[in-house]
C-alpha cells in the first residue's frame, strides 16, 4: 500500500509540474502584450473616434463642427501639431474629423473635407 502511494504523490508532483512549465510561455506572451509600447499603439488605434458635420469656427488651435439632425450637437476639437486635412479646410465645409480623446480634450488628428459635387450641380 505504501508504495502505491508514493507513486499517487509522485504522479501528483509531475502533474503540477507539467501544468506550471505549461503556464509559463502564457505569462510571458501576457506580458509582452501588455508592454507600455504595445499599449501605447493599442491606445492609439482603439480610441480614435469620427464626427461629421459642418465647419461653423475655425482658427489656429482650434476647429467647431457642428452636427445637425434630430439630435443636433457642436463639438470643439484641438488640432494635433501633425494633424492631417485632405482637401481645402474652410467655414461652412462639410467634413469628417479623426479625434482621439487626451484626458479632456478633443484633438483632432485627421480632417477629410467632403467635396458636394452633387449639391454644386443642383445650384
Amino acid at each position: 500500500m505504501k508504495q502505491g502511494r508514493k507513486v499517487l504523490a509522485l504522479g501528483s508532483a509531475l502533474a503540477l509540474i507539467a501544468t506550471l512549465l505549461a503556464a509559463l510561455p502564457a505569462q510571458a506572451a501576457r506580458r509582452t502584450a501588455t508592454s507600455p509600447a504595445a499599449t501605447s499603439v493599442k491606445a492609439k488605434t482603439a480610441t480614435t473616434h469620427q464626427f461629421t458635420g459642418v465647419v461653423t469656427a475655425l482658427d489656429k488651435t482650434t476647429l467647431t463642427v457642428e452636427k445637425g439632425g434630430k439630435k443636433p450637437r457642436t463639438m470643439v476639437f484641438t488640432r494635433h501639431a501633425d494633424m492631417r486635412t485632405v482637401g481645402d479646410l474652410e467655414k461652412d465645409a462639410r467634413v469628417t474629423v479623426y479625434y482621439r480623446e487626451e484626458g479632456r480634450e478633443t484633438v483632432a488628428v485627421r480632417v477629410v473635407v467632403k467635396t458636394s459635387s452633387a449639391g454644386a450641380s443642383r445650384s
